[in-house]
Order: C-alpha cells, then structure tokens, then sequence
C-alpha cells in the first residue's frame, strides 16, 4: 500500500547565470575572444559596441522616418535580415580578407614517411600490405606495442592474409632499418640498440660504441639503476673513461624516435590577464584589454520586444515569435552580466593578491614572498575559495620582472628556528641550489638534504624534502650519479 509522507530539506542549486559566470570565470584571456564570438553567432540580440545612451526624440521627422512608437510592427521586423552590428558572413561590410585562412606549410606524418621508404625494399604485393600493418602499428612515439601474434590475427581478419610471427619479425628488422633511427622498436632496449648498431656502421671499430652495445645489452638492468661498479665487473671494464664514453654515447641518443616526426609545433603564447606598473611604490593595476569586450543589446531586439507591449496578443505566431526574442534578449543581458561579474571578481583577487605579497612586487625578489594558501585570499574578498582557485589555476599577471601564473604566488609556510614562516617555494629553491653544488659522484640523499636545510635554519622532514624534491623533478640521490 502506497503511503504519502511530507519531507522538508535544504539544498542548493545553481542558477543558469550562476553557471555560465563559473564558465566563464576559468575561461582563460586567449580564449575569451573565442567564446564571445561563439555567443554573438548564436545569439542576434548580443552585438558587439558600447551600450547606446539614450537619444531624445527629433520635433520633426522627414517623411520617410516613423512618426511614433506606436506605428512600430513586430512582423516589419521579422522581414528584416539587417540585424545592426550583428556580423554575419554576406553583410555587404563583411570583409573577404577576414574570412581568408592563413596558409600551413604540409608536412607528412611519420606513417607517410616509413611507408614512403617501404619502395626501396622491393616487397610484393603480399609482403607489402604486411609490411604496412607494421608500420601501421607504430604510436606516435615510434614504437610498436601490439604483440606479433595479435597483428598475425588482423591480417587475418581484416587483410584476409595469413602470415607468421618469423614473417614479421623479418619484416620488422628491415623497417627498422628506416629513418628515423631506432623506430619500430618494441622496447627501449630495442631502441638503443637499434640506433648504436648504426652507429657502429658508420663508425667500424669505435670501442666507446661497442662498449656502449655491450651495456645495453647485457647491463641494461644495471645501467638503469646507474650501477657503473655491477657494470664494471660484469663487462671487465679496465678503464673508467671507456665507461664514461660508453654512457655518454647512450644518453645522446633518442628514446622516442617518433616524436621527431610528424605533426606540426604548435607555438602557444602566454596572454596575461593583469598588467601591474609600480609608479614609487604604487602599483597600477589594469585588467588586459581582452578581459572587457564592448558589448550591448540589440537595440533593434528591444524594440521589437517593446513594440509587443502595444500589439494584438492574440496572435499565436506573434506571441511564439516574441517569446523567443525575449529568450534571447535575457540571454544577452545574462552573458553581458556575466562578463562584468568576471571582471569584477578577477580584479578583487588579484587585488587582494597584491596586497598580501605587497614585498615581492616591490622588488621581484622569490624571498620575499609570503606563505599564502587559497584560503586566505578568499576570507580577505569574502569569496569561496572555488571561485578563488578558478582564478589562480587559469589566469597569469604581467609586471617589471616578467609574466607570472596567479598560483606562482600560492604556497605553503615552513617555519624557521627563529620562529618565522616562510614560503615553501623558497625553500625548493634552497633545496634546488643545493642539489646542483652536490658532488655529482657522490650525491645527496634525502637524509643529508634534510640535516643540511635544519643546518639553514629551515625545520622540515625528511618526507616533505623528498616531496618537494619530485615536484622538482629531482630524482633520487642513485639516479643522480655520475662517473
């Protein structure tokens, strides 16, 4: 049996300005642009310009003009594509330069360019469709990852053409004879190997290449763990400069063979979101001009909504027609709403920023910076700290010492003997210093890295050394080893 029951509960939920202002908010400068014009495209009643001031009515009107407000039409406007301002591609002022692409230089994959060199192996037909699975096979990187068994099985099945793993691997072993050097490899291993026997081609008898075959070979185990004494031993090695050669010529070759190839470099440019001055002491703080785009709403949609004020409502059509534009017209106002908000609330911050590391902006010195977490910043301009971390994660500042991320200024505190807190990105660059004065031959631990910053003055463990060591990108004090 059914029963009715009555629940009382508090939640919370976004409103749809309330989204489109989050969206909007970690969108970063070089992409604002980009979503302006999306919403301009779907939207006619947002145009680009300053809101209008209102223009007091004229005394007298020409023939031609309308007399009076109440003469306006709602289906006039339906008939009319000249929406003003509103750029639509046919506009007798469009512009073909603006729609003209710029020219990309073409350049061939690296599928391209093995299959292109697959001609110089004189393969038959069978051989060749063989050959190109392989090749097909091959990641970005350049090697290839399928097991010969599971490729044996798509030339079955997508191919109809039956082979064998022995094929294959003789098939193999001529592609990876191809350029670049070391591609086809089914292993780092493989790809070393590959680019020092060629090397050894080219240059017949060098005994720092051979050794360097030898290592990889039979020590690569070893050689990855830089176990250079296990090397020594097991390969009787008499000269330590041998093994230096050996280890020099590996570490200059090419571990992803196939990044080399293929695709185009595509240049990023950081866009700052803030341009700081300091004017003796003063800061100027301005919002890139990117971040304030002029809009407005179509002044020819708020009449047309207007003109439904003083109409027949009765019409079914018309009150479908009018709906939409008012749909619209809210809209535009929302997104334009939704741009002063995010301006308001990126200036807040960074203002807010700029007051707690007042020091560092004076002189640009990392020493200087203060311990602050996200937190902080959100209590001083009453915001959550959501809305803060959309704003340090995406947007950057530039000032007199460079361009710097908004979470460049975020960190943790250490404290000192004396008592003070001090930024956790002075001490990386503490522990960073001290790693590039080590000896390299007998590096630091992580054990000895803690004492000597206590020694400094800085109370850390030895897990939080170790910590800010890999987000340093440090490796440990083995793999730091050199002869």
């Amino acid at each position: 049996m059914q029963k009715l029951s009555l629940n009382q509960s508090l939640s919370q939920k976004l409103s749809p300005q309330q989204i489109q202002f989050i969206k909007l908010l970690q969108v970063p400068t070089a992409e604002l642009d980009t979503r302006v014009e999306e919403e301009l495209e779907i939207n006619p009643a947002l145009e680009e310009g300053r809101e209008e001031e209102p223009v007091q009515e004229k005394e007298e009107f020409d023939d031609a003009e309308v007399s009076s407000t109440e003469d306006l039409n709602v289906e006039d406007y339906l008939g009319d594509d000249d929406y003003s301002g509103y750029k639509m591609q046919g506009d007798g002022n469009y512009s073909d330069e603006e729609d003209r692409e710029m020219p990309v230089a073409m350049q061939a994959s690296l599928n391209d360019q093995l299959e292109a060199q697959l001609g110089f192996l004189g393969l038959d037909e069978r051989q060749e469709v063989i050959a190109k699975q392989l090749i097909g096979s091959i990641e970005t990187d350049g090697y290839i990852r399928r097991e010969l068994d599971s490729i044996v099985n798509d030339l079955a099945f997508a191919q109809n053409v039956e082979s064998d793993t022995e094929e294959l691997e003789e098939l193999l072993g001529q592609i990876q004879k191809f350029d670049p050097p070391g591609i086809a490899a089914r292993s780092l291993q493989e790809c070393l190997l590959i680019q020092l026997e060629r090397k050894a081609d080219d240059i017949e008898d060098d005994p720092s290449i051979i050794t360097a075959i030898k290592i990889i070979q039979f020590c690569f185990d070893e050689f990855t763990k830089k176990h250079y004494d296990k090397i020594i031993k097991k390969l009787n090695i008499e000269h330590d400069d041998l093994l230096k050669d050996a280890v020099n010529a590996i570490t200059k070759l090419n571990p992803k063979p196939g990044a080399i190839s293929g695709g185009l470099v595509k240049t990023q440019y950081l866009i700052p979101d803030f341009i700081m001055t300091n004017n003796d002491g003063e800061f100027d703080l301005t919002l890139n001009s990117r971040n304030a785009p002029e809009l407005r709403v179509s002044q020819s949609y708020s009449e047309m909504f207007s003109a439904y004020d003083k109409s027949d409502k009765k019409d079914k059509k018309l009150k479908e027609t009018v709906s939409f534009v008012k749909q619209k017209l809210d809209a535009a106002k929302w997104f334009i709403d939704a741009i002063k908000q995010r301006q308001n609330t990126l200036l807040r911050t960074m203002e807010s920023i700029l007051k707690f590391q007042y020091e560092f902006f004076l002189e640009g010195d990392e020493t200087k910076l203060r311990p602050m977490i996200l937190k902080d910043i959100a209590n001083e301009i009453q915001m959550d700290i959501s809305t803060v971390s959309r704003v340090a994660n995406s947007k950057s500042i530039q000032t007199d010492f460079g361009i710097f991320p908004l979470k460049y200024f975020f960190s943790e505190g250490i404290s000192t003997v004396s008592g003070e807190d001090v930024s956790s990105r002075e001490v990386k660059n503490v522990l960073a210093e001290m790693i590039s004065k080590e000896d390299k031959k007998k590096p630091l631990s992580d054990d000895k890295l803690e004492k000597s910053l206590k020694a400094r003055g800085y109370n850390i463990a030895r897990r939080t050394v170790a910590k800010y060591r890999e987000q340093l990108n440090i490796p440990v004090a083995r793999l730091r080893k050199e002869l």
